[in-house]
């Protein structure tokens, strides 16, 4: 018997016998084999272990690739499952993936985890480690699967397997005394974790998601190829977490928000005045771009949403109430409002593209655990537009949108933007014609102006596929943020039409764009980014005046004044205080320019400026302090990121 294995590169090898990916990746180098997680075999992601039997295309999955890191933190959460079963058996172990940067598990126990418990744990999953038990898949009849669970008292797990299709294969993984359900790939023995893990934090979960299911609790952790990487990311949260912006909120006196008002948010001047900048600033560069700024109801009779099939796809994080024995939905998005204000009136084929925006107030009911700060919240604004167009209008819209978004994300200190193409879903609206037709427009889109793009199969909207913009900040984190959708299907089911050149009636093709998305999130995503030290034209408070002596309040008010008429937002603080004290309050609230006056300063017209993050004083005429910072504000010229930080 011989076996073909085809690589990568397309090179063949035979063997004249069963082998396993362990044993190629040994063949090929022994660096390999210590790096080698598991195997793709035609396709299909294999335990190293697993014997290959027939001919195959074969790829070595190495632990510093994403799939690699995928496959490790899976490990890691069956490791601490062990680790909690061996330390507490009473608990029963429930649903344990690998998530983004790492892995949670969920347990069902009566007594509460604790954070020393963290710490216990993780002590033991190294002990499970340098065990080096091996792992072992084995294939398991169904019902005795079930029987056997049920037996040692796991019953979320039989519950699982009970639920799986017929079709399923029941598989379940042995490493030492732990038997646990799963489809795998698994590393072949425990020692191969190494040491790149560690556990993080407590939450609470319920069964699948469920509230109404029995409540759970669930520990997160985050596992690596190795220390140096577990060492950085640790680093990057260390970062995050000094960066958070509900604690800059707080300390800089943004916003709040309280259990009155369950994800929403309440602004507070100094809050809102950035707020309103952001929102000021998309207006008028909207207004450049040919765009006509609406506004449309909050409450919309329920009708609307079921003929544009929003009530059917999002019906349970809908607001609703009843009046006049009718049903209304408080708006959770704006684009069928946006049709009725098309609607209105004789469209011709002269009259597109029709570019619609509304800074739109939605709510949406978020579930409660999953709202966080201002970045998940129910009550919202979109920075939402609707482009009313013909189908041969679609590309050059979506490219001049692509060239708006790049201009506005730099203008805010974004330079890099990651894209994603997502095509049509399975449960999904719309003829396949017009799928086919809208999927290639943006395909064209993105490589006309030349972006390099992900394809993300089935993720497009119930309507129409999209394109995905995300944000990189300073500190490697990625945002999804931007959006553009081609929709051939809601216009027509909302009765929109224009008359063509041949005086025929037709269906425009609309396209939904956001650039900022919800600007509550967008914003809590800048107040990370610049660390709270928000660049001077964002700045709520641009210019502190603040009195050296009591002397020169007369020039300090007039300091001001010749400030706020040139458009800068100044205040004076003529407290009885040392310079150094103020100086000191006015950098911790992070003012990008303290102007600091004195009686010289007073007899002289001057001003000695001192910049956020910098010790440097500097003595300059009033004149050419607001010509040079109003420059500055002029071109949204950005702090570097060590300076915000």
């Amino acid at each position: 018997m011989s076996i073909n294995i085809t690589f990568p590169d397309g090179a063949v090898k035979q063997f004249d016998a069963v082998i396993t990916g362990l044993e190629i990746a040994d063949g090929i180098s022994s660096g390999l084999r210590r790096n080698a997680v598991a195997i793709e075999v035609n396709g299909e992601q294999w335990d190293l272990t697993r014997e290959i039997t027939t001919d195959a295309s074969v790829a070595i999955i190495t632990r510093d690739t994403e799939e690699g890191l995928e496959v490790l933190r899976h490990d890691a959460a069956h490791v601490m499952a062990e680790a909690v079963k061996e330390l507490y058996p009473e608990t029963q172990v429930t649903i344990g993936p690998s998530i983004e940067n790492g892995f949670y598990y969920d347990f069902a126990r009566e007594e509460a985890f604790t954070p020393e418990d963290l710490g216990i744990i993780e002590a033991r999953m190294k002990e499970i480690v340098k065990r080096n038990e091996a792992i072992e898949r084995e294939v398991w009849d169904r019902t005795e699967a079930i029987d056997y669970f049920k037996g040692i008292g796991e019953a979320y797990k039989a519950e699982i397997i009970a639920d799986l299709p017929d079709s399923e294969t029941i598989t379940v993984y042995r490493q030492g005394d732990f038997l646990d359900l799963c489809r795998g790939p698994h590393l072949p023995s425990t020692g191969i974790l190494r040491d790149g893990f560690k556990l993080t934090k407590l939450a609470g979960s319920y069964w699948r998601g469920d509230s109404n299911n029995a409540q759970l609790q669930r520990i997160y952790g985050t596992a690596w190829s190795d220390k140096k990487q577990l060492k950085a990311y640790l680093k990057r949260m260390e970062e995050a977490e000094k960066r958070d912006h509900r604690k800059l909120g707080k300390a800089l006196d943004l916003f709040h928000i309280q259990d009155e008002a369950p994800g929403s948010v309440f602004w507070h001047p100094k809050g809102w005045s950035i707020y309103q900048t952001v929102q000021n600033y998309m207006a008028e560069k909207q207004y450049q771009r040919g765009y006509q700024e609406i506004k449309t109801p909050q409450l919309v009779d329920i009708s609307l949403w079921e003929k544009s099939g929003h009530a059917d796809k999002f019906g349970d994080d809908m607001f609703t109430l009843s009046s006049d024995e009718r049903k209304f939905a408080v708006k959770p998005m704006n684009c069928p409002c946006h049709v009725q204000v098309f609607n209105q009136g004789l469209k011709s084929y002269r009259d597109l593209p029709l570019r619609l925006a509304e800074f739109g107030s939605c709510h949406r009911n978020e579930l409660s655990g999953s709202l966080h700060g201002i970045m998940r919240v129910r009550s919202f604004v979109q920075d939402d537009a609707h482009i009313f167009c013909t189908e041969e209008q679609i590309q050059s819209e979506v490219k001049e949108f692509i060239d708006f978004l790049h201009e506005v994300y730099a203008d805010f200190g974004f330079d890099e933007v990651i894209y994603k193409l997502s095509t049509r879903p399975e449960q999904r609206v719309g003829s396949d014609e017009d799928w086919d037709r809208s999927e290639l427009a943006l395909e064209q889109a993105l490589n006309e102006n030349g972006l390099d793009w992900e394809l993300q199969p089935g993720e497009g909207a119930f309507y129409g596929p999209k394109i995905e913009f995300s944000l990189k900040d300073c500190i490697g984190r990625v945002w999804q943020c931007g959006t553009v959708q081609v929709d051939f299907s809601m216009p027509g089911r909302l009765g929109a039409e224009y008359i063509a050149e041949d005086g025929s009636k037709q269906v425009p093709v609309m396209v939904h764009r956001a650039i900022l998305g919800s600007i509550e999130r967008f914003l809590g995503i800048l107040i990370e980014q610049h660390a709270g030290a928000m660049p001077a034209w964002l700045a709520p408070q641009q210019v502190m005046v603040a009195t050296i002596v009591s002397d020169a309040n007369d020039y300090a008010q007039e300091v001001a004044n010749a400030l706020r008429n040139a458009g800068m937002r100044a205040e004076v603080d003529l407290r009885n205080e040392k310079i150094g004290y103020k100086v000191r309050e006015h950098s911790l609230q992070k003012t990008p320019a303290i102007l600091c006056i004195g009686k010289r300063e007073a007899e002289e017209g001057t001003v000695a400026v001192r910049r956020f993050g910098s010790k440097a004083q500097t003595v300059m005429t009033l004149e050419d302090f607001i010509e040079q910072f109003s420059e500055e504000v002029s071109e949204k010229r950005m702090f570097e990121a060590e300076q915000a930080s």
